[in-house]
């Protein structure tokens, strides 16, 4: 397949200017930027991994993760390789830091891409497994058909994205489910070596309350780095504040892997403060990932208690959201539905 012109840049003397994360790449001929996709070639920027994928699977929405849009539904999930960040705790890290000259590459088109979602009976597309930012072009051209065919789609995204590259996908995306490593700069720089955590803050914001996509944040809790006290209370604050008490929080917790193998996995207790934390800061629904505690995914109605949604693992047992509300107290439900949705 051929690689596709990229949006989003413009030529700076002699090199080219991307214009689709904060990295802002000046890129000289016959070089690629920091994300490892998008080359100069001869004074044009290209988007190499445009239709081209090195996973694809089937997934219950849960396992991405996201709860309160369409639960218990099927997407279609497809990843590259690259990524704007360098996470030492990556858990793709195979893809993530892979090149396009590794040989693990396969032509997907994005009509190719709808018949797969449908034959396979899913409800949406995501684009998962690494950062689907750099792969914006192909987001964009997969979702108009994907949407046309009644499909909804999802970024499993580290939201490190300029206002630019937001509003490029603006239209094109209706789960915006972003991972908030930290609330400082030292634990993005610690973390994923990227400077400033502001970006993805503005970008979520903008993602929510600009172009009023559907918003979920993970936090995975790594021991030492992002635990502390006053952090997770900033997180939580932030979410509270800034995006809405109906927003989910997902707490997942961390295992020792790749550069941090050094660390010890995530206490429980620690999970469990950042859970009365976010409840406290006026959160309706905190989850806790990665660990084995009855009800901690279980969606309940702020209101009455009610259990509205309860999973297992990945897989939703019940749902008993009715028309958009709770059956208990008729309170409205902030989780869409097929029907609401």
């Amino acid at each position: 397949m051929q690689s596709r012109v990229a949006d989003l840049w413009v030529p700076d003397a002699g090199a080219v200017r991307c214009l689709l994360c904060p990295h802002a790449c000046r890129i000289r001929p016959g070089a690629t930027g920091i994300c490892g996709v998008r080359r100069n070639e001869d004074g044009t920027l290209i988007a190499l991994t445009w239709g081209r994928i090195s996973s694809v699977a089937v997934d219950p929405i849960e396992k991405k993760p996201v709860f309160h849009y369409r639960p218990g539904s099927s997407v279609l999930s497809l990843g590259s390789v690259g990524c704007t960040m360098r996470c030492g705790h990556c858990q793709n890290w195979q893809i993530s830091r892979a090149t396009t000259e590794d040989g693990i590459l396969f032509d997907l088109p994005p009509l190719q891409v709808v018949e797969l979602a449908l034959r396979d009976h899913c409800a949406g597309v995501a684009f998962t497994y690494n950062e689907p930012v750099i792969q914006a072009e192909y987001v964009r051209d997969c979702a108009g058909p994907a949407h046309d065919a009644g499909l909804f789609t999802v970024m499993v995204t580290n939201g490190y994205i300029t206002q630019e590259g937001l509003d490029y996908l603006a239209g094109s995306v209706d789960v915006w489910r972003v991972d908030l490593k930290g609330m400082t700069d030292e634990a993005y720089r610690t973390l994923c070596r990227v400077p400033s955590v502001a970006p993805v803050l503005a970008a979520t914001e903008r993602a929510k309350h600009v172009h009023h996509m559907h918003v979920e944040v993970v936090t995975n809790v790594v021991p030492g780095i992002n635990d502390d006290e006053a952090q997770l209370r900033s997180i939580a604050a932030w979410i509270a504040g800034s995006l809405g008490p109906e927003t989910p929080w997902h707490i997942t917790r961390f295992f020792p892997y790749l550069d941090f193998a050094d660390k010890p996995p995530t206490p429980l207790e620690t999970l469990r403060l950042a859970r009365d934390i976010g409840l406290a800061a006026g959160l309706h629904f905190v989850y806790l990932g990665n660990v084995d505690e009855p009800g901690s995914e279980d969606t309940r109605c702020p209101g009455c208690g009610e259990t509205l949604v309860r999973r297992s693992g990945f897989i939703v047992s019940e749902n008993h959201i009715a028309d958009g509300h709770c059956p208990g107290c008729g309170r409205r439900s902030d989780v869409v539905t097929a029907q609401s949705g």
